[in-house]
């Protein structure tokens, strides 16, 4: 891996997380979207929790509470987007979803520069209000909103849970805190999939490494070797590669008016990313 360049080890895992949810979209008929989710938390938390072994015998309140939180936004974030997934187009969904980070960097600013980034972001939103995936499915639109929420929340919480637990323990039990978050919605369909049929658990196996244990371990890899920075900027093509996941895995082509709002959203990230690094040279975690 130390000869494989570092940004390219930050686009394997935008690429890895895109490409794992559209193979689980690919089984939405099997396991139901909800199901889907939780199938991915309950093997990527448990694997993570063997791995990691996180120790919490010493915790105080605070820290417990840190990482309940965390794991609640982690939970609802994942669940709320594979609802979206199940209406629209995973392109659509994950340019939504990032105005949640995007307004984040946005509310707190004073700059003139960053206020053309938010009418930029809002351009996007507008041109998505009026494409056709909002028009035919409102509760798509609504869910990936609520998924851009919690992926703020959760940004807000690992600052927390970051400086006040050690290493990667906060993270881990925050996975496991996010599938007790979705068993009591997703359990049913996910057991009645694996029951008709096995092949699903390596199917989410699958999944779950794609979506969680593979980039976390890149994104740490890149980050050793690249400016954070570089980073963030990577970090803002998500939607456009999740456009091509959605594209080449399931046939999902995006209108002009989607496209154009993807151009915006991803382009007004980079512009906040980089001006963010200018005033503090910290850029919000992403997933």
């Amino acid at each position: 891996m130390t000869r494989v360049p570092a940004p390219l080890l930050a686009l394997a895992a935008i690429v890895s997380v895109q490409l794992g949810a559209a193979i689980a979209k690919t089984r939405f008929d099997e396991v139901g979207s909800v199901g889907a989710a939780t199938l991915r938390l309950v093997i990527g938390a448990v694997v993570l929790a063997l791995v990691v072994r996180p120790r919490v015998r010493r915790w105080s309140r605070p820290q417990w509470l840190g990482a309940l939180a965390l794991g609640v936004a982690l939970g609802g974030m994942n669940v709320c987007i594979y609802v979206a997934f199940a209406s629209i187009p995973i392109g659509v969904a994950v340019t939504i979803e990032f105005l949640g980070p995007l307004t984040l960097s946005l509310v707190h600013t004073r700059r003139w520069r960053d206020a053309l980034w938010a009418a930029l972001a809002l351009a996007g939103v507008v041109l998505l209000g009026i494409g056709p995936s909002a028009v035919t499915s409102a509760t798509g639109v609504v869910f990936a909103v609520l998924a851009a929420a919690c992926w703020a929340g959760y940004i807000v919480m690992n600052r927390h849970v970051g400086q006040a637990i050690p290493g990667v323990d906060g993270l881990a039990v925050s996975m496991l805190v996010a599938m007790v978050v979705a068993l009591p919605f997703g359990a049913r369909a996910a057991v009645r999939g694996i029951v008709a049929d096995p092949s699903l658990l390596l199917v989410f196996g699958a999944v779950a490494v794609l979506s969680s244990v593979l980039p976390y371990a890149l994104e740490m890899l890149a980050l050793r070797r690249m400016p954070t920075r570089v980073f963030g900027v990577l970090q803002s093509t998500g939607p456009a590669v999740a456009a091509l996941a959605g594209l080449l895995v399931l046939a999902e082509g995006l209108s002009v008016l989607e496209v154009a709002a993807l151009v915006c959203v991803t382009v007004a990230s980079i512009g906040v990313t980089l001006s963010a690094r200018r005033r503090r040279g910290v850029l919000p975690p992403a997933v």
